[in-house]
């Protein structure tokens, strides 16, 4: 069975860490069977674009280290194996465009194959959740936006703005979210919302779970059941063919109970069929999911 994750700040703490115990590790991600582990190209702390850079720099360091040190780099999911372990790029706040779209095909060429409109800073692009819902693309970001789904690189709503939302869609774009969850089992700004939900999923979108338990219930405390309360709210919504795992490890403090980092993959997977789920829908929420938004975003021959 594939098992992809949409979401790690793995590189980030590599970089900014070092010699940090990491909740993604090769041997943890064998352990879980992951198959396909994305990680973020994280913006960081620090708003002052000098300071993003120089992030993104010890990031793209520490991801040539993990080449040489015998990983494997996949430049698009669907090439992922069953039984052996890769990870693919993506960036976490496009504040590095700055107004401008060279970038996209730089970053398309090293890997990345998602971008998240914003991280909690708002940028050239638009505006996060946590300063204001309301707030719409700029007209930058739409263009950005179209210009990442024509490049193969996934439109991220992941800490977007619910206005900036609602305008990928109606764009006509197919855009993700890497990592949050449903905000009707969680009142929580990063998630989304019922409707959101229905509508991504009737674009052809798709959504990886967030693991954060202050993303999961109102009080921080979480479980594998909790995991699946929103995994499968997202399949009454619709979602059985667009729903996923984007756990955040590596940039979470805190974990559900049960679910410490990839190796701990199979026991969600068994609570999963433990509540019902077909072995059909598992292997679609483990991974075959992703590979068909993949597919819809960036066709190939």
């Amino acid at each position: 069975m594939l098992l992809c994750d949409t979401h790690a700040d793995t590189l980030y703490a590599l970089a900014m860490h070092p010699g940090a115990a990491a909740d993604i590790t090769a041997e943890k991600l064998r352990k879980g069977g992951v198959s396909a582990q994305t990680f973020a190209l994280y913006v960081g702390g620090d708003p002052d674009l000098r300071a993003v850079a120089a992030a993104f720099d010890k990031m793209f360091a520490q991801e040539e280290r993990l080449r040489q040190n015998g990983w494997k780099r996949l430049d698009d999911y669907r090439d992922a194996v069953d039984g052996e372990c890769a990870y693919v790029l993506s960036v976490e706040g496009c504040d590095l465009l700055d107004g401008k779209l060279d970038l996209l095909p730089m970053w398309r060429q090293k890997g990345v194959r998602m971008a998240a409109i914003t991280w909690n800073y708002a940028n050239s692009l638009g505006t996060p959740a946590k300063i204001d819902q309301q707030k719409p693309l700029t007209a930058f970001g739409r263009e950005a936006a179209k210009e990442m789904q024509h490049l193969g690189i996934a439109p991220d709503t992941s800490h977007l703005s619910d206005r900036g939302f609602w305008d990928l869609l109606e764009m006509g774009l197919r855009p993700l979210a890497s990592h949050s969850c449903c905000r009707a089992l969680c009142d929580h700004p990063r998630n989304l919302t019922d409707d959101q939900l229905r509508a991504l999923f009737e674009a052809g979108g798709y959504i990886g779970v967030n693991f954060y338990p202050y993303f999961l219930s109102a009080d921080g405390k979480a479980d594998l059941d909790t995991v699946c309360d929103h995994v499968c709210q997202l399949m009454d919504l619709g979602g059985e063919k667009h729903v996923g795992f984007g756990s955040d490890f590596d940039g979470i403090e805190v974990k559900p109970r049960g679910l410490a980092g990839p190796q701990d993959f199979p026991a969600l997977l068994e609570r999963l069929r433990q509540r019902g789920l077909t072995e059909d829908l598992i292997e679609g929420i483990a991974g075959r999911n992703l590979l068909a938004y993949y597919g819809r975003i960036d066709p190939r021959p």
